[in-house]
């Protein structure tokens, strides 16, 4: 039996006896508008922002805003349970927080405030390589809780091993490769406010602190911060990395491996074929293909592809809890949020996070029970109806 995530609902009701009122909106999409109010332009604009004209992540609203959930009446949605095996793991539910980086232009307490509430409640947390907090405080700060680590593929195969290593010991048990960025996307938010937080040593924590990345300075980081920072533009990403690049991480790496940024079924059935555990589907929220097609319209050719052999996870314009549920029905076996959380971290530190969450699952919860769903392995694709275009 598992958590009734829609009692959330009635706690907020006997709070509202007293007079105390949600410190933060229920309604998850109205986060942005809020956070544009309240924090700076570059801050706002490094996470909200997109790449282009912003048409990939209208595109990924869009595709899941035109399928709708066809509700079933009179099936037992009494007893409920969210929780799904996924990776080899037992989840609460089927949400983990996608990896944002560089969390501290948000919020002073950053990935450790976010790591906490994701731990508060169960549910995985992924550290982003471009973390403004080292891996191993992270890790300090949410305990035995299920987190996993999130590589941005460096040049530099010595520290991406030392990466690999620091993360096993930290106890991250799911590797999340990101494929999608070998090259930072044309981001007019950011370039018109000439805003990289990279640049001012802010999200390079992870490299900062680790010893095969130091082997390559001539001085360490606090006495040519410039030089540290140059290394490190250097090296993050490698745009000659190839399929056959991948051997380097199954012989590093003894747990789960997913691909995030995978889009079309031929990428998703080579990470299989490569001995990969799992594929994101993802177009990084937007950020980085201008044009691209909606990760919503690109999930169920990839789930049809891969889907008996590998744990297909999505995400990229996940809002709601009704979005959660769409994505299930296209086959993903769990999903993803990003923005939404780190609005909630921007706002209200680490209440904020848990917050999003528990909002989130509080919806989906409902959502299930009353589209006639007990669990989210009943749901498929016949409980969606796709809006003529």
């Amino acid at each position: 039996m598992g958590k009734h995530w829609a009692d959330f609902q009635y706690e907020i009701y006997l709070n509202g006896m007293t007079g105390a009122v949600p410190r933060l909106p229920t309604d998850l999409t109205r986060l942005e508008e809020l956070t544009e109010q309240r924090l700076g332009p570059g801050p706002v604009g490094y996470v909200a922002g997109s790449a282009g004209n912003g048409s990939t992540a209208r595109a990924n609203r869009a595709a899941l805003e035109r399928r709708r959930i066809v509700p079933r009446m009179l099936r037992d949605v009494h007893e409920r349970d969210l929780s799904v095996e996924v990776l080899g793991r037992a989840l609460p539910a089927p949400l983990a927080l996608a990896p944002v980086g560089v969390l501290s232009i948000m919020h002073p307490d950053a990935e450790s405030a976010a790591a906490r509430a994701a731990a508060a409640q169960g549910v995985p947390f992924i550290l982003s390589s471009a973390s403004s907090t080292p891996m191993e405080q992270v890790a300090e700060a949410m305990g035995d809780a299920e987190r996993w680590f999130q590589l941005y593929w460096p040049r530099d195969p010595e520290v991406a091993r030392s990466f690999l290593n620091r993360a096993k010991a930290a106890g991250f048990s799911v590797l999340v490769v990101t494929l999608d960025t070998p090259l930072l996307a044309w981001r007019p938010r950011d370039l018109d406010q000439a805003y990289l937080p990279f640049l001012h040593g802010v999200g390079t924590a992870n490299y900062f602190s680790d010893p095969a990345f130091q082997a390559g300075l001539a001085k360490p980081v606090h006495e040519d911060p410039n030089a540290a920072v140059m290394h490190f533009v250097g090296m993050f990403a490698d745009p000659a990395k190839t399929w056959p690049d991948l051997a380097f991480l199954r012989e590093n790496w003894d747990g789960p491996i997913v691909l995030k940024g995978v889009l079309h079924p031929d990428d998703a059935r080579q990470a299989a074929e490569a001995g990969m555990d799992g594929v994101v589907v993802s177009n990084h929220g937007g950020r980085q293909v201008s044009g691209s097609v909606a990760a919503a319209d690109a999930l169920p050719r990839v789930a049809q592809a891969v889907g008996d052999r590998l744990t297909v996870l999505f995400d990229s314009g996940i809002r709601t809890g009704d979005d959660i549920f769409k994505a299930l029905a296209l086959g993903a076996r769990t999903v993803l949020v990003g923005r939404p959380y780190v609005y909630g971290l921007g706002l209200d530190g680490r209440p904020g996070v848990e917050h999003v969450i528990r909002c989130l699952l509080a919806e989906l919860d409902l959502t299930l029970a009353l589209s006639g769903h007990a669990t989210p392995g009943t749901i498929g694709p016949a409980d969606l109806i796709e809006d003529a275009a």
